[in-house]
């Protein structure tokens, strides 16, 4: 276990981990293009929901969503696709619906997967939605913290630049939580569309340096501290096509430097070679271990890689939890994020004995 971790004991509160942020309904144009599509298949998603549904659908833990959907059609259809993955609506603000949107609205997503030489593809509608006006009073935020309980507390970047209430409302709710004692984790995941309107990467490295001395596991992929927090990764090109971990393992040694209160620091390696072949791994660091790496996996198979680094940061958020060693953890986190890209879906279909066997080292042999 990170031994500066200190957890709230399993048992004593009414949730293992809570998420706030945006829960959008995602519309899936298959193995075609969003551009030509004539159908759909549905799903739910948001970068900070994800973790914690994987926390409960993958392992077992009892996990919470904190978000505000318009109380309509769509709102009920996002509510019953989050009660499907096990994860508790009881803190969902409804807004009244005015009939057509003009006041606040629900989140859609439309994403296609890619395949070889064509990227992946997203197309976010989601401007005015009712999560992005909500407020800290629009929770009941002392009843979560203080009277129920919450061993962790996740959100992210995506839910900050949303706008400049919700980039408000994240700081307020990281402070209650860091103020009773709950462990917050934070995935930079940097989203250039998302901030362009509100002062771009300029406002988006204010918010999350004012966000980040609250927060104890600090995660991110290969550009997010860069761009979130504004650290360089010293000759690397943007465009990754191999994985210079000495280089990455001397930035998060910069930030840990920078940032004291951070007990962990996490960031997801991955080198493209195409939309459906990518290198694979992942770095950690804590005090205590100092840094060590995840399992290289070259050429991985990718089926549809949104959500990946969403399930990679519910691995280590689990791996965390149950006091495994900052390898084990890394690895849990690595091997969760590979399965959730082998299926469709922004929400992981793997189970626990699946993402264990495949962080001890289990390949894809057939299991009869």
């Amino acid at each position: 276990m990170t031994a500066s971790i200190t957890l709230r004991p399993s048992g004593s509160s009414t949730y293992d981990a809570v998420a706030l942020g945006e829960v959008m309904l995602r519309l899936d144009p298959g193995e075609g293009r969003i551009r030509t599509a004539r159908a759909f298949r549905a799903w739910e998603g948001g970068g900070e929901y994800n973790v914690v549904r994987g926390l409960h659908k993958v392992f077992g833990l009892k996990s919470a969503v904190l978000t505000a959907l318009v109380d309509n059609e769509v709102g009920h259809l996002v509510e019953d696709f989050i009660e499907t993955g096990g994860v508790s609506t009881e803190h969902i603000c409804w807004v009244p619906s005015d009939g057509v949107g003009r006041t606040a609205r629900n989140g859609l997503n439309f994403t296609e997967r890619g395949f070889g030489v064509r990227g992946s593809v997203g197309a976010s509608d989601r401007g005015n939605t009712a999560i992005s006006q909500a407020k800290p009073d629009d929770f009941e935020l002392n009843r979560l913290f203080a009277d129920q309980g919450v061993r962790w507390l996740h959100t992210g970047g995506i839910y900050a630049a949303l706008s400049e209430q919700s980039a408000q409302t994240c700081i307020d709710v990281v402070k209650t939580a860091h103020e009773n004692g709950t462990i917050v984790s934070y995935d930079l995941n940097y989203r250039p569309s998302l901030w362009k309107s509100i002062g771009g990467q300029a406002r988006a490295q204010e918010v999350n340096r004012e966000i980040a001395p609250y927060v104890d596991v600090m995660i991110g992929n290969e550009e997010d501290f860069t761009a979130a927090l504004g650290f360089e990764v010293e000759g690397v090109d943007a465009n990754l096509t191999e994985l210079p971990t000495d280089k990455f393992g001397a930035m998060i040694k910069r930030v840990a430097a920078s940032y004291p209160n951070f007990k962990v620091i996490a960031t997801t390696l991955r080198g493209v070679h195409s939309a459906s072949s990518n290198d694979w791994s992942a770095l950690a660091w804590s005090p205590e271990d100092g840094l060590v790496q995840a399992t290289r996996r070259e050429s991985m198979e990718i089926f549809d890689r949104v959500g990946g680094g969403d399930s990679f940061a519910s691995g280590l958020v689990y791996g965390l939890l149950a006091g495994e060693p900052l390898q084990t953890c890394v690895e849990l986190a690595a091997a969760h994020g590979a399965l959730a890209m082998t299926t469709p879906g922004d929400t992981s279909m793997a189970s626990k004995a699946e993402v264990y066997k495949l962080a001890g080292g289990g390949n894809a042999r057939v299991d009869r």
